[in-house]
């Protein structure tokens, strides 16, 4: 599972929460019903997207179905999304996913580095890519011109270097999620929506695409792999810059566009794509790195007119869900708020060894017990920092990135 999207059910209200499992499912499932069982291992977070904007601009396209029991349930039934809206996310999620595995292939990364492993990951990619587009034409959407968007970022990726935009590398994936987004108005039938739902689209990708890269930052340093950061010589300061700008951006795109219920597609959009950027510049060792830009943001005369309103609703306590939250518990005794146990905060019970040097990278079945071992024993949630069950690196427990478990008195809900 990747992306950039992993809400909590804190953090859903009103029934969202089951709505976005409904997507999730639906777009399991027609992965599998189109590609087969294998290339349901596509799903992402982000994919679910293009499922939940098509159902949001039509009632017709918000249909569901009846599922089976499933592991990921408590083995249970549920109504899942179904119609053309889970299929377009599950042709644009094997396509990422193909892409993926393709740049994966090109930088040698871990097992890919080995030819046996690198020629059978190539088949499977070009073979997804193939299918995700002719899955695409299906439902009217050019899967041509999105095969061809995402070979324009390897392109673009060579040409980079020192002094060179980063917005020209993430042009590409600009250009691909803006089409995945726009096609989701001609399904509903909704041409107004078209160029709104673009520019959306276009800012998502561009965020995404950053995101990526700044956490990847220093992993990619060290084995001396291609960073479009590093590459492009774009501090963190900058990448913050256009990650809160994008962000920012996507409201009044979405407010151009007219929907059947938008509750969650604004959740996800709006709301989680500020935490997502939150997460990430943490999880890649920066944490709160835009506060004081932020507070240049709102003193800054050349703002676009939307930004400038979108602080002052927050000045006057409108937009909580959009805030930036603490990065500690406040009682300054480290990221735990413990006085330096491996616990998440002061009134967890959970008693967790403090990590004090990282273990050696496992493989991938030594790392699955790493991982059920750790889960079990709530080390995800309570230990802070953990390490990973497969790199052995520092990370922080889900606890404090998520910042509304209901785990910890202390800790506080984020209300739509």
């Amino acid at each position: 599972m990747f992306g950039i999207l992993r809400p909590c059910r804190h953090t859903l209200s009103d029934g969202l929460a089951e709505e976005w499992m409904s997507h999730m499912c639906g777009l399991c499932l027609a992965l599998r019903d189109d590609h087969g069982q294998a290339s349901r291992i596509a799903t992402n977070y982000d994919g679910l997207v293009v499922s939940v904007l098509t159902a949001a601009q039509s009632e017709e396209c918000a249909g569901t179905r009846r599922a089976g029991r499933c592991p990921l349930r408590g083995m249970r039934g549920a109504e899942v999304a179904d119609g053309s809206g889970a299929h377009l996310a599950a042709s644009v999620s094997l396509m990422l996913a193909s892409a993926k595995i393709a740049d994966h292939i090109e930088d040698g990364d871990g097992p890919y580095a080995r030819r046996g492993v690198r020629a059978l990951a190539g088949r499977v990619a070009e073979r997804w890519r193939r299918e995700a587009r002719e899955a695409g034409a299906g439902l009217g959407f050019d899967g041509a011109e999105l095969v061809a968007v995402v070979d324009r970022q390897r392109e673009a990726e060579l040409s980079a270097g020192p002094g060179t935009d980063v917005l020209t590398v993430t042009r590409p994936t600009e250009e691909a999620t803006g089409e995945a987004f726009a096609h989701t108005a001609v399904l509903a039938g909704r041409p107004a929506n078209v160029e709104p739902l673009r520019e959306a689209g276009r800012l998502f990708g561009r965020v995404a695409h950053l995101l990526d890269a700044v956490e990847d930052r220093e992993e990619d340093r060290e084995r001396n792999a291609w960073n479009p950061l590093t590459a492009t010589g774009t501090g963190i300061g900058r990448a913050r810059e256009l990650c809160d700008d994008a962000v920012l951006g996507v409201r009044p795109a979405l407010e151009e566009a007219e929907f059947a219920d938008d509750r969650l597609a604004r959740a996800l959009l709006v709301g989680e794509l500020h935490r997502a950027v939150e997460r990430a510049f943490a999880h890649g060792g920066y944490p709160n790195p835009g506060h004081q830009q932020n507070e240049h943001y709102r003193n800054h005369p050349h703002r676009p007119h939307h930004q400038q309103q979108f602080h002052q609703e927050r000045r006057n306590g409108g937009g909580s869900h959009d805030a930036p939250h603490g990065g500690g518990h406040g009682d300054g005794s480290g990221p735990g708020g413990n006085g330096g146990k491996g616990n998440c905060c002061a009134s967890c019970s959970c008693d967790t060894p403090e990590l004090r040097s990282s273990p050696k990278p496992r493989g991938v079945l030594a790392g699955c017990a790493a991982a059920l071992f750790m889960c079990c024993t709530c080390q995800f949630c309570c230990r802070d920092p953990h390490p990973g069950p497969w790199t052995g690196r520092p990370r922080d427990a889900w606890c404090n990135l998520c910042e509304c478990c209901s785990c910890c008195e202390c800790c506080s809900c984020c209300d739509f």
